[in-house]
């Protein structure tokens, strides 16, 4: 019999996530997946689960959750206060909840995004491969809502054995490495070096799709708009107010902003945990 988890709290966003969808952006299909993937894949291993098997990514207020029978789970990412039936359990390492028990994952202490990972994997029915939530496109499972049930598969096998996981904390300060972007021509040479050395702030209004900055303006050299054109992860998008904007993972496939910079992919795990007002600093690679 499938085990289910019935949502009694979802949170402020929580969505199914896994490694994503790449290879569909001629589609227009954005990757998506878990923004913060090595907090995903750390998860998964303590529960011998495949690295990208599918997890529950929380939004700085976590959620709660009852199962339907027996499972064993993990809650990584950002740290937060865990309980099952109100007495606390181990954050970062396997936790077994009872049938019928409530699994409290609380809000984010540090950081933003924490994972709930189960034994089986969450089962949400693949798109394109993946059970990813995309919330710009709207592929996949939708956000979870109170009295969602999600379904978790079958183990693969017993637990392995415990070990000590090293968790990074969320950052402090978040140093971006930049390589140049295929614009950088239309700004400045003044607005390039004011890219590179000052610092910038997480913007509140940063999401899944992009984390938007707060602070020095770049200014263009080049007048008018681009036609639009293929955008990838990590790229660093500027628009009229010529604050940077880093494009995650549920970013759009095209857009008509210059690309000033590109963020390799392995720094962008820091973004994913780092709050309204972390400092920003972009560097190059």
């Amino acid at each position: 019999m499938t085990t289910k988890l019935t949502t009694v709290r979802s949170g402020a966003l929580t969505t199914v996530q896994d490694s994503g969808r790449p290879g569909h952006a001629h589609l227009g299909v954005p990757r998506s997946g878990a923004l913060d993937a090595p907090a995903m894949r750390l998860a998964n291993r303590l529960l011998g689960n495949t690295p990208d098997a599918a997890v529950l990514e929380t939004t700085l207020t976590g959620c709660a959750l009852r199962p339907d029978q027996d499972v064993t789970v993990v809650v990584g990412g950002a740290p937060c206060a865990v309980t099952v039936d109100g007495g606390p359990v181990a954050w970062g390492a396997p936790v077994r909840v009872r049938a019928g028990s409530v699994l409290d994952v609380g809000a984010a202490t540090a950081g933003v995004r924490s994972y709930v990972a189960v034994a089986g994997g969450v089962a949400a029915e693949p798109v394109l491969g993946s059970r990813s939530t995309d919330l710009l496109s709207g592929l996949g499972p939708q956000p979870l809502r109170d009295g969602d049930v999600v379904a978790v598969g079958s183990p693969a096998g017993p637990l392995p054995a415990p070990v000590a996981a090293p968790w990074p904390g969320p950052p402090a300060e978040l140093v971006l490495p930049v390589r140049p972007g295929p614009r950088a021509d239309w700004f400045t040479p003044a607005a390039l070096r004011t890219f590179t050395s000052a610092t910038y702030r997480v913007s509140p209004h940063s999401n899944r799709i992009g984390l938007r900055t707060e602070g020095p303006p770049l200014e263009r050299a080049a007048a008018g708009e681009l036609p639009s054109e293929g955008m990838v992860l990590g790229a660093v998008q500027v628009p009229p107010d010529g604050r940077p904007v880093l494009f995650l993972h549920d970013h759009p496939t095209t857009g008509g902003y210059p690309v000033v910079a590109v963020v390799p992919e392995p720094a962008l795990a820091a973004a994913a945990q780092a709050v309204a007002g972390t400092p920003v600093r972009f560097t190059l690679a």
